[in-house]
């Protein structure tokens, strides 16, 4: 059993310096992209066969001309920024230079404790606008009890589920919209590498119980015999 207690705490001591070093890796992927000149929208053209050139421009700096679609707002709950809960609010934006419809993670808005079927105000512009952020992936998921989700609040945000309601041909990666607070959003997003330290802290934590179990083994049952076996 010491031994299968000091395989599992020091396999799991592994597991997280390998998560930091993720981490640590796509932080250096996003800072150099982020250091080389931003783009426009010209760079983002649709059609399956982009799908890997748009992918190589992930976490590059980009600034999108183009006009709203509001109707198709969608207010993504459980969402937290500064350990605050509330949404993610993102809008579909129709690129003026191409016509493709990117979806924008415009910011975050505190929900309503007293009304949580409550929208919270977003000011959107029915003229043309200039977004600036940089290219991210599809929002992630987060845990559901499945099912199809309909109306401006979702747990998650399905791309072909999405794409079939709004009869919008969607661009597979999103602009995560970058500036100060304005039209009622804050834009304070985490930064990926966060939480490197933690992950080095809890290796540190399963490395001594992994070497503490070791440790105990060798006493009680190596040590502590031959000590009662030597001669008065």
């Amino acid at each position: 059993m010491a031994a299968v207690g000091v395989c599992v705490t020091f396999s799991l001591g592994l597991w997280q310096l390998g998560r930091a070093s993720e981490k640590t890796t796509l932080q250096d992927a996003r800072t150099q992209q982020a250091s080389k000149e931003a783009l426009d929208g010209r760079s983002l053209r649709g059609g399956p066969e982009a799908v890997a050139q748009r992918s190589e421009l992930i976490h590059r700096r980009m600034v999108v001309t183009g006009r709203w679609l509001p109707s198709h707002t969608v207010y993504l709950d459980n969402r937290q920024m500064n350990a605050k809960p509330g949404f993610f609010v993102l809008t579909p934006l129709q690129i003026e230079s191409t016509g493709e419809v990117l979806v924008v993670q415009r910011g975050w808005v505190p929900r309503s404790f007293t009304d949580r079927a409550a929208l919270p105000p977003v000011l959107t512009s029915d003229d043309l606008v200039q977004v600036a952020g940089h290219l991210a992936p599809w929002p992630s998921r987060l845990y559901d009890f499945g099912g199809a989700e309909t109306g401006p609040i979702r747990q998650n945000l399905d791309l072909s589920g999405y794409q079939k309601e709004t009869g919008l041909k969607l661009l597979e990666v999103t602009l995560l919209q970058s500036g100060g607070p304005s039209e009622g959003l804050l834009r304070e997003w985490p930064v990926v590498a966060s939480g490197v330290e933690k992950h080095h802290g809890y290796a540190f934590q399963w490395f001594g119980l992994s070497g503490l179990i070791a440790l105990l083994y060798v006493w009680f049952q190596i040590v502590q015999p031959r000590r009662q076996k030597r001669p008065a």
